[in-house]
């Protein structure tokens, strides 16, 4: 796989949320991605990018346009220095929360996507990185 271009956004508020939001549809659409598949990984992003804020504290967003020797795709990576989530299997539950939510997010974000890695230790923050293809 080849990084062919990255960039990095600080979300630390709800106006950071939106500036990442509208830098993955503006990659997406220049990439040629339908509706369909714009309106998942921007639907994803948005959901992460809010996770990186209500529990990480905040952090960033790396946006990469990759490509394999088949296809190219959107990676988005969202890191934050938070508390950490203590069981990453029971988080992906849809239903769990821990805040006011309804607890659709990482596991409706790992269904909107082609590719999802969550890694997470307690006080030593979260990485999620998703993969939508072309």
């Amino acid at each position: 796989m080849r990084i062919v271009s990255s960039e990095t956004i600080p979300i630390h508020s709800s106006e950071d949320i939106v500036v990442v939001r509208q830098a993955v549809r503006r990659k997406a659409v220049a990439m040629g991605f339908g509706l369909v598949d714009q309106t998942k990984v921007v639907t994803a992003t948005s959901e992460l990018a809010r996770n990186t804020v209500d529990y990480g504290g905040g952090g960033t967003a790396r946006v990469e346009i990759i490509e394999t020797s088949i296809h190219s795709g959107l990676r988005i990576v969202f890191e934050d220095a938070g508390p950490g989530i203590v069981n990453t299997e029971v988080a992906l539950r849809d239903g769990f929360t821990t805040g006011k939510g309804l607890g659709l997010g990482l596991g409706g974000a790992r269904r909107l996507s082609h590719e999802f890695e969550l890694d997470s230790k307690p006080g030593a923050g979260t990485r999620v990185a998703i993969v939508r293809w072309r």
